[in-house]
């Protein structure tokens, strides 16, 4: 439990940084190791599946995809739009929401002490093969092609015409 709690902090902390840091670039790389903790915490909760996709779309793709956008634009402080008092505004009700959410999770909490341990296979990958190629499989094969049919059709769109020369 003592693991649980420290990378629950450590989250809470590089969230907060992710936040508060004046510079894009270091936001992104915050925001990378908010999401590892989050793969902690997926590996603790014995979702290992959650772990893995987790760790490999949010992590490898999308946050590197950020700190790419980021070091193209090039953001300096002349660049930078005034923000209105109005975002500001919007932003103190949306901390005021999230607090709010905070405390009644932690009321839910307090309430209930007792934990449940029921099916501790449910987050298994060997679990979520068995139903998606048992009850799913039909659904599984025709996304399948569907994504087949994209990346056929954007190597398509994207290839450049030739024109050939005669003579």
């Amino acid at each position: 439990m003592s693991i649980f709690y420290f990378v629950a902090f450590l989250s809470i902390f590089f969230a907060l940084m992710t936040i508060f840091t004046k510079n894009p670039v270091h936001s992104v790389l915050y925001l990378v190791i908010t999401f590892f903790t989050f793969t902690i915490h997926y590996i603790l909760l014995n979702a290992q599946f959650l772990a893995v996709v987790n760790f490999i779309v949010y992590m490898g793709a999308i946050m590197v995809l950020f700190l790419f956008v980021l070091m193209l634009l090039n953001l300096n402080k002349d660049t930078e739009p005034m923000k209105s008092h109005l975002i500001k505004f919007m932003g103190a009700i949306a901390g005021m929401c999230l607090l709010a959410t905070l405390l009644g999770a932690f009321h839910v909490i307090e309430a209930n002490n007792e934990f449940v341990t029921g099916n501790t296979d449910v987050g298994l990958v060997k679990n979520l093969g068995k139903v998606l190629f048992d009850e799913f499989l039909l659904p599984f094969e025709l996304s399948s092609i569907l994504l087949l049919t994209a990346m056929v059709g954007a190597i398509l769109l994207a290839k450049k015409e030739t024109k050939e020369v005669n003579g």
